[in-house]
């Protein structure tokens, strides 16, 4: 039996289209919200993984640190200082958790390693010995490393933190917590280091 609402509408009831209509609003809505999340959660997770391998190199230099400072200091008996200032910083480095604490760690050390290669470069029984020079070679390839994953890192956080600045990109952040993320920053002076020339390969600590 056809009622008169079907027949008016061509044998469809009055209330389908609102219905289709709002049910497209939805989907539309849906979209506009979906699409920059998934974005934001994608750029988050680039900046996650790219500190990962940030982390990874600098804890692969921490380790590196005790057999150098071992042969620096089985073939020379003073200038002691600098030895307790990196077991300091590294265990600065060992203790942090945020990217902030991490990077005032990394400077910590950084300034400890330019100090030691100063002693190696300042005696000539150190430059001459074979276990430094390999070890000083492995270090020079992790700061290496380490200079490109900062790298890598610094981009990705730049490029989430201009995504959530972005507008509609920013209503969006604002509503499910994506939070302004900060740079790995080297620390002030740490740039001025010396290079230190150990008759083999240029070491320049970062």
């Amino acid at each position: 039996m056809t009622t008169v609402d079907q027949v008016k509408g061509g044998g469809r009831p009055r209330w389908l289209k609102p219905l289709v209509v709002v049910a497209g609003v939805i989907v539309f809505v849906g979209l506009l919200l979906v699409v920059p999340y998934n974005g934001l959660v994608s750029k988050r997770a680039d900046v996650d993984r790219s500190f990962a391998d940030l982390d990874a190199q600098l804890q692969r230099r921490n380790d590196l640190i005790p057999n150098l400072v071992n042969a620096v200091k089985g073939a020379l008996k003073q200038e002691q200082t600098v030895f307790g200032d990196l077991a300091k910083a590294r265990e600065a480095y060992a203790g942090a958790r945020s990217v902030q604490d991490k990077a005032a760690a990394s400077g910590q050390i950084d300034a400890g390693i330019g100090r030691l290669l100063v002693i190696v470069e300042a005696y000539p029984q150190l430059r001459s010995n074979q276990n430094i020079r390999d070890l000083q070679t492995q270090l020079e390839g992790t700061e290496n490393r380490i200079a490109q994953a900062r790298r890598d890192f610094n981009g990705s956080v730049t490029s989430y933190n201009v995504a959530i600045g972005r507008f509609p990109r920013s209503l969006i952040a604002g509503i499910f917590g994506f939070n302004e993320r900060s740079l790995f920053k080297a620390a002030p002076g740490s740039a001025a280091n010396p290079t230190v020339d150990l008759g083999v390969a240029t070491t320049t600590a970062r």
